[in-house]
């Protein structure tokens, strides 16, 4: 069974890591697939990436006037749109609150904020009518850093919960015609998360990170010993943003591997 038969999905942040990923998750199970990425150069790759019949919009997703341009160019393309996901964000270095001077913290703040929280308001907002025409579906990524500490830094882990709360508020908002649920993915191999410009880390990703470090990191504190790929999260994608879903809204799926499960008491490690 294609889960995503006769659907057409729209992944925003999905020329790279955990977007392009779930775009050929969503492909696999049989949608027509839109990528949008602030990217030139990213959606110029698609083609190759997924295939000639995936749509690449170039576009900034924090931009209000990017997005309803973007929202024309899929409706011309597909006529209608049955489920956004969200999967653009950009990292905060994990800088600690008291290492930033206060000239920074403007800047750092919006430039999270935008892209990590503003984005997918303006998603939600310029294509919640074409999903409620579709009784669609709305996939926003927020991170186990909206869980506990030390996922990031201040900016990061705030924006994160941010979204852990504008998934309730939108589900709320759009019932009952639009479900609207959330992911909260770890550690992702190959990340392609970006630092910011106001650090002037918007040059370095998360991959950037050695591997082996990463890796031992990881498996001191996951249950599960296996660092993910984007495709491994991409089912849980999938799912709930398909017509198949019909029971969850205003959910928040933690993605964590046992991360948040550790031991308290008896000292036990993986």
């Amino acid at each position: 069974m294609e889960l995503l038969k006769d659907h057409v999905v729209l992944v925003t942040g999905g020329g790279s890591g955990l977007g392009l990923g779930i775009a050929r998750e969503c492909l696999s199970q049989g949608a027509q697939v839109a990528v949008l990425d602030h990217s030139a150069e990213k959606v110029k790759a698609l083609p190759e990436e997924l295939g000639a019949g995936v749509l690449g919009l170039h576009a900034d997703a924090s931009r209000c006037t990017d997005m309803v341009r973007a929202r024309g160019e899929l409706l011309d393309r597909f006529g209608r749109l049955d489920a956004l996901i969200c999967a653009q964000g950009i990292f905060d270095g994990n800088v600690p609150l008291q290492d930033l001077t206060l000239d920074r913290i403007d800047t750092l703040f919006d430039e999270i904020f935008h892209v990590n929280v503003k984005s997918h308001v303006i998603a939600a907002h310029v294509f919640g009518e074409d999903l409620r025409a579709s009784n669609g579906s709305i996939l926003l990524t927020t991170s186990t850093a909206a869980y506990a500490a030390d996922g990031g830094g201040v900016m990061y882990t705030a924006s994160k919960g941010a979204v852990r709360s504008l998934v309730g508020q939108l589900a709320f908002e759009f019932a009952p015609t639009v479900r609207v649920n959330g992911v909260a993915p770890a550690g992702i191999a190959n990340s392609r998360l970006s630092g910011p410009r106001a650090l002037g880390l918007d040059g370095q990703s998360q991959a950037d990170i050695p591997k082996d470090a990463f890796l031992r990191l990881f498996r001191s504190l996951s249950l599960l010993q296996e660092l993910p790929s984007g495709e491994d999260y991409a089912p849980l994608y999938a799912f709930l943003a398909s017509h198949h879903n019909r029971i969850v809204t205003g959910q928040v799926m933690v993605a964590d591997q046992g991360l948040l499960n550790r031991a308290a008491l008896s000292g036990k490690t993986s």
